[in-house]
Parts: C-alpha cells; structure tokens; sequence
C-alpha cells in the first residue's frame, strides 16, 4: 500500500515537473505579432530599452525589449574603446526614441535574460534596428556568438 501510494506520488510529480517544462519550453517559442504601443521609460544600453507597453486599454506591463537583429556595444567591457562605442551606441538610441510613439512587434521571449526580443519602429522614425544599422552604431546579429566591436 505504502509502495502503491509512493509510486503515485512520483509519478504525479514527474507530471507536474514535465508539464511545467513543456509550458516553459512553449513560452518560448511564442510571439505576439504586435503592433504593441509602448512607451520607453529607460534605454538601458545601445539595444535595449525598458518600456510600458500599451497591451489593452487600461492595461499596461513593464518589460525590457531588445531590438531584434543588432548588437551593440557593451558598456561593462573591460576595453575602453568598447565603452566609448557603447555609450555612442546608447545615447543614438535614445535619440531615436525620445520624440515619438515607438511600437514594438513580432514580439517573442528567449535567451535574452529576461528580456523581450521584438522589432521596434517610431513614429515618424522608422526601423529602429536599420538606422542603427546604417549609422554603423550597432552590429547585424541574428542569434550565436557575439563579434567583439573594436578590441
């Protein structure tokens, strides 16, 4: 009976353990095609910015999105003129951002600590990630390692 009673109990928890991960692994894999109004509170560095993002009327979440598709600077590098390059980086895309409404799509989770990854456009400025791009503050990223910038 005892044996009976444990063998359930592990067989319950094995259920739990594994719904939970398929539900985590699925989390994953969804997007949210967006647009989403947001409104930036913070630029956190050169791609990527905390926003309250307009999700339903009356309703609004706090996230941190990372702009889809480019990688910039890091401002903890240990070289200097990595810094320089992310604090550029950093002070472009809040540029790009103040002044406008800015609308986040094709937004998905991931291995971006929790963060959001999403393609990001202002009004009237555009792809965020292409002018950052085409201003040659960020590098083209689609996923795997990191180039190093300028050391």
């Amino acid at each position: 009976m005892i044996r009976s009673r444990l063998k359930c109990m592990v067989i319950l928890l094995l259920a739990l353990f594994w719904s939970g991960q398929t539900a985590a692994l699925a989390g994953r894999r969804e997007a949210i095609p967006g647009p989403v109004r947001a409104s930036v509170l913070r630029v956190v560095d050169g791609d990527t910015f905390i926003a309250e993002a307009h999700i339903w009327p009356g309703q609004r979440i706090t996230v941190s999105v990372r702009i889809r598709g480019v990688d910039a600077p890091e401002l903890r590098s240990r070289c200097a003129a990595e810094k320089a390059a992310a604090r550029q980086a950093k002070a472009a895309l809040q540029v790009l951002l103040d002044g406008g409404t800015v609308w986040i799509s094709a937004i998905s989770g991931g291995k971006y600590y929790g963060r959001v990854l999403a393609d990001v456009e202002t009004e009237p400025g555009g792809d965020v990630a292409a002018r950052l791009l085409d201003a040659q503050l960020v590098a083209a990223y689609g996923g795997g390692r990191r180039v190093s910038f300028v050391c």
